[in-house]
């Protein structure tokens, strides 16, 4: 069995919890938290499991990576932290650990991450001996591994799209939703995540993970943005309102241009309630899907919409890009200590993981 930590219990963390008790290589060595009402609260609680785990949270970092784990599993935000994700992140490579992680954008795609990010890693890496894979869903295998996957299918292949296309009022990040998105913001405000460069910081790495391994040349990465205006006042769920002329729906592409085309496109159409921008891309059931369009001969497309705690398609987005780096880290053991993407390690099948509770 392969010790190994799950370090932090929010969205993702949660998952996480629950994808290494499932697994039959692992098992759930702690739990680190960083919300002191958390500490000593059993992990199966934390992690929705209905049933206890006998593994209390703890917020003592040192004791737990001083046990040497073999792996850990970081679920804490790098979003607005990436200076302490990225020195925690260091901690537990430092301590021998596999270390799993979808925070850190930049180092989806490790070879091109900028020196800040890259550098550091390195050095873990070589003090320690862990390793380092950081993988998500979109960003992540929504458009990495499963347009690949799909295009190898083609005879001939003239476009690749990948498409994440939700209704942001699932999302339980509120104030991501309103304030980095600009979700119920007024139209004059700049949101974060949509200033010019962003996108390509963010999704540039997969447009050239995939480049990388169709074998073409990217003349430039380019980024179209649209935004639209709720006509009236809508009521969400779990977010409350959203009053009328604000910001209600966003439309983006991050595009790979080969031979002056856009041919490898990474797109989001994001909404926070459905009767916006109704003629733009709408998911099969009107919450959230992911989509990969190749175009060419013939034409293939693929839709997965995930669901999980009760039916929530952004948890079940969580979910699966948790699957994909707990899945990982059998592989990763057994490879030598490094700094590794999504093309170097494999998807691997749920191997003793059918019917398994």
């Amino acid at each position: 069995m392969i010790s190994t930590v799950v370090w932090g219990t929010g969205n993702v963390g949660r998952a996480a919890i629950r994808a290494v008790e499932a697994h039959p290589a692992l098992g759930l060595a702690a739990v680190l938290v960083h919300d002191p009402d958390k500490v000593g609260r059993d992990a199966g609680e934390l992690g929705g499991l209905g049933r206890g785990l006998d593994v209390a949270a703890t917020d003592d970092i040192d004791a737990v990576l001083a046990a040497r784990p073999g792996a850990v599993v970081y679920a804490a935000t790098g979003d607005i932290r990436p200076d302490e994700a990225l020195a925690d992140i260091g901690r537990a490579i430092r301590s021998g650990a596999v270390v799993v992680t979808p925070a850190l954008y930049p180092l989806y795609d490790q070879r091109n991450a900028p020196p800040e990010f890259r550098e550091p890693m390195l050095a873990a890496i070589a003090d320690g001996d862990g390793s380092l894979f950081v993988s998500g869903v979109d960003p992540g295998w929504g458009n990495d591994v499963l347009p690949l996957l799909i295009s190898g299918l083609g005879t001939v292949v003239d476009a690749i799209r990948c498409q994440e296309i939700f209704d942001y009022s699932t999302y339980e990040q509120e104030e991501s939703v309103r304030y980095l998105v600009g979700m119920g913001q007024p139209m004059d405000y700049e949101p974060l995540m949509l200033a010019p460069s962003i996108p390509t910081m963010v999704w540039g790495g997969q447009i050239r993970l995939m480049a990388r391994a169709l074998g073409v040349e990217l003349d430039e990465i380019r980024e179209t943005l649209q935004r639209r205006a709720l006509d009236e006042t809508v009521s969400t769920r779990t977010m409350g309102e959203f009053a009328a002329g604000t910001q209600g729906a966003v439309r983006f592409e991050v595009q790979g241009v080969v031979e002056g085309e856009p041919r490898i496109v990474i797109e989001h159409v994001t909404r926070i309630h459905p009767s916006c921008a109704p003629d733009w891309p709408q998911p099969p059931n009107g919450d959230g899907a992911h989509r990969v369009i190749i175009e060419g001969r013939p034409r293939i497309e693929v839709t997965v919409e995930a669901t999980d705690e009760g039916e929530n398609r952004s948890a079940g987005g969580n979910a699966t890009a948790v699957g994909r780096l707990v899945g990982a880290i059998e592989w990763l053991v057994d490879a030598e200590p490094g700094l590794y993407d999504a093309l170097d390690v494999p998807l691997t099948p749920a191997v003793g993981r059918l019917g398994r509770k």
